[in-house]
């Protein structure tokens, strides 16, 4: 697996769309959400993409995958070679991240649709009433 096999692989995905970001860094999106980053100009290529709980502690025991810098407290892994893991393994954990990222933007955005108030006629302000004495 290369940065072109990964770049293949996450543009398949509906929606997806690539960004090079803080530099070197190119970020797979769905929705302007990231799904998966890999870097550029690192020497061996490394990714990172987002996990279940689950998968996350499984993976982090191997040797060669770490928490992912800054985003690691939400479930983010980094390879730092792409090697560690079987081609299809990476493709089937970039899907999942994908799905992930999908499933969080709808859910988002179907609670603040349920949370957005509906326009309704404009009623007049009442003035507080003046205190008697």
């Amino acid at each position: 697996m290369n940065i072109d096999s990964i770049r293949r692989h996450c543009l398949s995905f509906p929606d997806a769309t690539e960004n090079l970001q803080w530099g070197d860094d190119l970020c797979f999106k769905v929705g302007g959400k990231i799904f998966a980053i890999t870097s550029l100009d690192a020497v061996p290529t490394k990714l990172c993409f987002k996990c279940t709980p689950e998968k996350f502690a499984e993976l982090v025991e191997v040797e060669g995958i770490s928490p992912a810098p800054y985003v690691g407290r939400y479930k983010w892994v980094l390879l730092e070679r792409l090697d560690v893991l079987r081609p299809d393994e990476i493709e089937d954990l970039i899907a999942a991240s994908y799905e992930m990222v999908v499933a969080k933007g709808k859910g988002k955005s179907a609670s603040a649709k349920q949370a957005k108030p509906t326009p309704t006629t404009k009623r007049k302000r009442r003035r507080p009433k003046a205190k008697s004495s």
